[in-house]
């Protein structure tokens, strides 16, 4: 999940209405309907990577290596997921389709995705806590093509005058005295998104697992524990008033500032942190007890939809295997800047290049999908409640374990 031109993605998808939207990037478009045999449609979610753009050309070189045209159209993630949705009603699907992960189970669910065994695609390779985010009823309905998450950066700065040695955060108490201590020598301790949307759920995850959380139980004691956390810090002072509505993009521009010791941000910020006008680091949320907390996984998995012609899938196993070689994950990982390639391999080619990854490898290593533990379909419908909670505790409306028992009663209204 990432910020900024990318934020309208971190919405939940639901099979609810199909919105026939139209969303193609400038230059491109085409319908996934009357495929030629030399011609491969390709749907992705990067409006914003232009026919010129590193992105588009790497996908038209693993046609190229393939020896057919790729025929790419762009979506917002939102519009894309509607327009799959609608195509899986007029059997239109692309050859090739790259999903928010959170949708796989959505769009698996109309039975519009290939199986990866029924595909052949082996995917052994892959890091299985991020390949199950594309696991509904124990069957891969895509691969990861790369995988971002969450940790917390900070201003290097702010820590050496308020006497703060990040490293000594290993847990929620030494986290807490630390904003303590940034807070009483003049400086604001912690931004986080704490907005009501699935940005606010994406950011709130890490800690709810990190107290032992289960997303089928959320008003447990360990939940209510995570959400008293964020509270806590907000009515000592210790994150702004502004986490309430913050989306990620507004949490990194207020870190920006040089006013914050602490910002829980995501790999997509890499670049701009080297950017910033005081040092920066990275270290991983902890959970808390120790140990660090499972983050979710942001990224997009490549899937292959059914085809009346099934002949055709002999070429798109071509297409999607150059995607997904370790070489061609680190050319992804480093064409977008922010994504960790999902395989053991590919991640360690990528440390190579550029070691100052290896705080985001470690943190994509100990990473969950957030449709795990088989949620699939399920997840938006908890989610939305968890949202929903975080907000009324945030601003006072409720304590944290009234909210959070509201939060169950309707998520177990909406599952069943």
């Amino acid at each position: 999940m990432r910020s900024a031109t990318k934020s309208a993605r971190a919405i939940a998808v639901s099979g609810a209405a199909v919105l026939a939207l139209t969303a193609c990037s400038p230059g491109q478009g085409g319908s996934a309907g009357g495929q030629s045999s030399d011609t491969y449609t390709w749907w992705d979610p990067y409006p914003q990577h232009q026919k010129s753009s590193g992105w588009a050309k790497r996908v038209a070189k693993c046609g190229d290596e393939a020896g057919v045209t790729i025929e790419r159209t762009a979506y917002d993630t939102t519009a894309l997921t509607n327009q799959a949705l609608l195509a899986a009603q007029e059997g239109t699907a692309p050859d090739i389709m790259l999903l928010d992960n959170p949708a796989v189970s959505t769009l698996a669910d109309t039975g519009m995705l290939t199986t990866m065994k029924e595909f052949g695609l082996d995917t052994s390779g892959i890091d299985a806590n991020l390949l199950s985010a594309g696991v509904v009823d124990g069957k891969e309905y895509g691969v990861p093509v790369g995988a971002n998450t969450l940790a917390l950066y900070y201003n290097k700065d702010v820590l050496d005058a308020a006497g703060v040695d990040p490293a000594s955060v290993e847990d929620w108490d030494s986290l807490t005295a630390a904003l303590e201590k940034v807070t009483g020598a003049g400086k604001k301790g912690i931004t986080f998104a704490g907005i009501g949307t699935e940005e606010g759920s994406f950011q709130f995850l890490p800690w709810f697992w990190g107290a032992g959380a289960d997303l089928r139980d959320l008003d447990s004691p360990q939940a209510r524990e995570a959400l008293e956390l964020w509270t806590g810090w907000r009515n000592k002072g210790y994150a702004p008033a502004s986490v309430i509505n913050n989306s990620q993009n507004t949490t990194w521009e207020e870190f920006l500032t040089g006013d914050f010791g602490f910002a829980v941000n995501g790999t997509w910020q890499v670049d701009s942190a080297k950017e910033a006008k005081f040092a920066t680091g990275v270290v991983q949320i902890p959970g808390k007890d120790g140990g660090v907390a499972p983050t979710p996984t942001g990224g997009e998995f490549i899937t292959a939809p059914v085809q009346k012609d099934t002949g055709r899938y002999d070429v798109t196993h071509k297409i999607v295997r150059c995607m997904t070689t370790p070489e061609g994950m680190v050319e992804t990982a480093k064409t977008f800047a922010y994504y960790i390639p999902p395989t053991k391999a590919g991640q360690d080619r990528l440390l190579e290049d550029e070691p100052d990854l290896k705080p985001w490898v470690d943190a994509v290593r100990s990473a969950k999908g957030r449709t795990g533990d088989n949620l699939g379909t399920d997840y938006p419908k908890i989610s939305e409640p968890l949202w929903t909670a975080v907000q009324k505790s945030l601003s006072g409306a409720e304590k944290p374990k009234e909210a959070l028992a509201e939060a169950q009663s309707t998520a177990k209204g909406e599952v069943g």
